[in-house]
């Protein structure tokens, strides 16, 4: 198997494990990472994601080039809705997904990255877009993602040049949350897991529901929009649990309904 899935404790853990070649993606494995987002969607005992690479070095390298046997122009006609790694563009993971980057996350890769939520980054870590570089193009969210999520001036300088940003630099451009010697990495990824799990799990798939599928809209229209994680959110019992929690200045007891 060429990935790993676990779910304990209400965190999904999914690892890419080819280390052999930096965890670049190959069909089969982009297969099963496919069949592994749609268990997550379908298990509502899940609150948030771990996502990362096996070893040391990378976290995804992107596409497996070396055995790839598609042309750019047969790559990009195929159907591929949820971009690279099947979550680079998807829009039905409502639950939060931490990139735990432990290595270089490279062309795909880098889109994996983009597709999360919240990343957290080993100091060692870099990002890029070399497909220029190979006569290719980041067609699976790249050029589609990253100038939506930082400014234009420091996106086109990232995808015009194929150059690799350091985890320091990608920190102060926005695309990361938080940068830690390697030693510290799980530490920290499991400081965001405590305060996203100290949440109502039906608030934070509204809240991201809400974010990712009304970014085309205006403020208002977004805000007025009926969209079914928000419903379920204002219609729970964990609603009225966080305020009495809060009356009784105890720790709320979230039953996810």
């Amino acid at each position: 198997m060429t990935v790993r899935f676990e779910v304990k404790d209400h965190v999904a853990r999914v690892t890419i494990d080819r280390p052999e070649v930096m965890n670049a993606i190959d069909a089969a494995t982009e297969a099963e990472l496919e069949r592994i987002w749609q268990k997550i969607e379908g298990d509502n005992e899940v609150r948030a994601v771990v996502l990362t690479g096996a070893g040391d070095r990378a976290f995804c390298a992107g596409a497996d080039v070396k055995n790839a046997s598609k042309t750019g122009l047969e790559y990009w006609a195929d159907s591929r809705p949820n971009g690279f790694a099947g979550i680079a563009l998807r829009q039905t993971l409502d639950v939060p997904v931490i990139a735990r980057v432990n290595g270089h996350a490279l062309g795909g890769g880098f889109e994996t990255v983009l597709g999360c939520d919240i990343v957290v980054a080993a100091e060692e870590a870099t990002f890029a877009f070399p497909e220029p570089r190979l006569g290719r193009i980041p067609l699976d969210g790249g050029m589609v993602l990253l100038q939506r999520q930082i400014p234009f001036r420091a996106a086109m300088g990232v995808l015009m040049t194929g150059r690799r940003v350091k985890a320091r630099e990608a920190l102060e451009l926005g695309i990361v949350n938080e940068v830690v010697p390697r030693a510290e990495l799980d530490a920290a990824v499991g400081r965001w897991l405590t305060e996203i799990l100290a949440c109502a799990p039906l608030s934070i798939r509204a809240v991201k529901q809400t974010v990712r599928r009304t970014a085309h809209l205006t403020a208002a229209e977004a805000r007025n929009a009926k969209l079914p994680a928000l419903i379920a959110a204002l219609h729970s019992k964990d609603q009225d649990e966080g305020v009495q929690a809060f009356r009784e200045k105890r720790p709320p007891r979230w039953r996810g309904e």
